[in-house]
């Protein structure tokens, strides 16, 4: 019973919190910022790979982006993500390219003021130090994304070569599909953890925001699964916006998206609100 009042009181004050520091508008602002920082950061992770030598990247960094998205959302905006992306364009150190990796920053930056906002934190470090750590996170999760991507194509290789010396392995290989979305889904779960450590202001322990990323990837769960069902269901989207109703979608799945990301946020300092105040309460 003391415990249900605990929780009770957490997730009344996560969601006051939420309210009272803009949530709702800061949700808004943090899914446009996305949706324009995803394709210069596609952009600019691609043109690196290229010049790294790994050409088949691009349809990897789709998957993993896109596959851990519902199928009705995430179909035709990966599609539109591989036409940008099978342009040719000439060489990797250009302005154009330069300008990708700056605005792919801005999505950093939209989240980090996001969860400043939660945790009630206020931000002293320099702008240029800000700019430079967001800069560093959009090279980090390139050369990421380019790492899974060799793998990815040399998983299926050492597959066959394991295959072809002992053929009994062939009934317990799997799929790359599977892989896949093992690999996309552990991609959001390091993104979640560095982006509570390391972007908002302060110090936490990696125990205080195990709680917000938790309830993170079970209402991005929920809420896709849910929003992909109505929009199978209900929708009138693509009758009401014609040509931009995929761009709409996509916009409202960020929104949600975005919403329960810094509802996590939320949740954590409330939970070390809690705590500091029992702490204080004599035994």
């Amino acid at each position: 019973m003391r415990r249900l009042v605990a929780v009770k009181r957490i997730v009344w004050d996560a969601f006051g919190h939420f309210n009272d520091d803009d949530g709702w508008a800061m949700a808004s602002h943090l899914a446009i910022t996305a949706l324009m920082a995803l394709f210069p950061f596609l952009i600019f992770s691609t043109a690196l790979a290229s010049f790294l030598g790994a050409k088949a990247y691009a349809d990897t960094a789709v998957h993993i982006v896109f596959d851990t998205w519902p199928e009705q959302i995430a179909e035709p905006i990966a599609q539109e993500v591989r036409n940008v992306l099978t342009v040719q364009r000439g060489g990797f150190l250009t302005i154009g390219i330069v300008i990708a990796a700056f605005f792919a920053s801005n999505g950093i930056e939209a989240l980090r003021t996001s969860l400043n906002r939660a945790y009630r934190v206020e931000e002293n470090r320099s702008i240029l130090f800000r700019r430079i750590q967001s800069l560093a996170f959009v090279f980090i999760a390139t050369l990421g994304f380019l790492t899974i991507s060799v793998l990815l194509v040399l998983a299926p290789l050492i597959g066959r070569i394991a295959i072809d010396a002992e053929p009994w392995l062939a009934p317990y290989m799997g799929t790359i599909t599977l892989w896949r979305y093992i690999i996309a889904s552990s991609v959001i779960v390091m993104a979640l953890i560095a982006v509570h450590v390391w972007l908002p202001a302060g110090r936490r322990s990696f125990t205080d925001i195990v709680p917000g990323i938790l309830f993170t990837l079970a209402a991005w769960l929920i809420g896709s699964s849910m929003f992909a069902a109505y929009l199978e269901q209900f929708s009138t989207y693509v009758s009401t916006y014609a040509g931009l109703a995929s761009v709409m979608i996509a916009v409202i799945f960020l929104y949600i998206v975005s919403a329960i990301f810094i509802l996590g946020g939320e949740i954590n300092a409330s939970i070390r609100r809690y705590s500091e105040a029992r702490a204080r309460v004599p035994g």
